[in-house]
């Protein structure tokens, strides 16, 4: 697993950034590991709510705050574009990043829809920029350990990929993250949510996925998106894959197991303990700590592809596959809907 750097004696330019959106990931995440890297420069922060841009600019020390994303391309001299803003607006304002000249990283999932995240992939076809969407867990050691395994052919032929979410999430329509209960403005309810960041895992490991059957339900809570939904996969090499996110239980759980011919590793919980690799009878714990922040890694690997000229870790093309997949998966339900009544 190796690291990827610059060229020895290299000493470049910080990076400039303009933040779109000062909600919550903006405020305990992105924020912090664009500022927290003397490689990048936080110079302007966007926000339809400019009390909220102006109390987190004051946080960062930034001085530039605007209202739109039309006044910020304007006027602000980033380099680079951070998108944190509801999923319904990632897609056009991707596009509109990349009509202005900038690169532009955004938040998951690229669209609500295979439809909707084509705007931005068209937008970026042909222009000299890096686009990529913010699926960081790409870049964690488990997921760099697990790809090893795979290229290494130490699971031998994989056989089954499990990976499950579930926890409790009831806003109140006066809730701030109410939107992504809405599914025109979120795509969906947990697997778009978490279940989206999964499906990314998925692919990145195994490849694209075909839908066999799939099923969503608002099981508990009746807001517009599902609060539980199920798929079976088949993978590339015919494995068998499931996925199940839930908004319903106020358990938590995340987790994944790959079941291969001659080993097998669980990540339980999916980000952090120890990963349990199993080959035979026998059982090891491996230490595989993802970053104190997930997005300074991410933010690492972007600035590093703009200095390069080489895709980000999830170029908008690869992120594209988990929207169709997504598409899938919901449009399998649905069928699976009408067929039942």
């Amino acid at each position: 697993m190796g690291v990827e750097t610059e060229p020895h004696g290299c000493s470049p330019t910080p990076l400039t950034w303009l933040l779109v959106g000062a909600g919550d990931i903006a405020q305990k995440r992105v924020g912090p590991a664009i500022v927290c890297s003397g490689g990048r420069r936080l110079v302007g922060i966007c926000d339809s709510s400019l009390e909220r841009a102006r109390a987190l600019a004051a946080r960062f020390g930034c001085e530039a705050v605007y209202a739109d994303l039309d006044g910020a391309l304007e006027r602000c001299p980033a380099q680079a574009v951070y998108l944190a803003t509801p999923v319904f607006l990632h897609s056009r304002q991707a596009a509109q990043v990349l009509a202005s000249g900038r690169h532009v990283l955004v938040e998951k999932p690229l669209g609500v829809c295979g439809a909707d995240a084509t705007i931005a992939l068209k937008a970026a076809e042909g222009k000299d920029l890096r686009a990529g969407c913010a699926y960081f867990r790409r870049l964690s050691p488990r997921y760099l350990h697990a790809k090893q395994m795979l290229d290494a052919g130490e699971f031998g032929r994989v056989v089954s990929v499990r990976m499950s979410y579930a926890s409790w999430f009831a806003p109140e329509p006066t809730d701030a993250k109410y939107w992504r209960v809405v599914r025109d403005y979120s795509g969906g309810g947990p697997l778009a949510d978490m279940g989206s960041h999964m499906l990314d895992v998925l692919i990145g490991l195994f490849g694209e996925a075909r839908v066999i059957a799939a099923r969503t339900a608002n099981v508990i809570h009746q807001y517009a998106a599902e609060d539980s939904a199920a798929a079976f996969l088949e993978l590339e090499g015919g494995a068998s894959g499931f996925i199940e996110c839930h908004w319903c239980s106020r358990t938590w759980v995340h987790a994944l197991e790959i079941i291969g011919t001659e080993a097998s590793l669980k990540w339980n919980p999916f980000d952090s303990g120890p990963v349990l690799k199993t080959v035979g009878p026998k059982t090891e714990a491996l230490d595989l700590p993802s970053a104190a922040n997930v997005h300074a890694p991410l933010l690492d690997d972007f600035e590093l592809a703009v200095r390069t000229g080489r895709d980000p870790a999830v170029s908008l093309r690869e992120a594209y596959k988990t929207a169709a997949l997504l598409d899938a998966v919901y449009e399998t339900a649905r069928r699976s809907s009408k067929t039942l009544r």
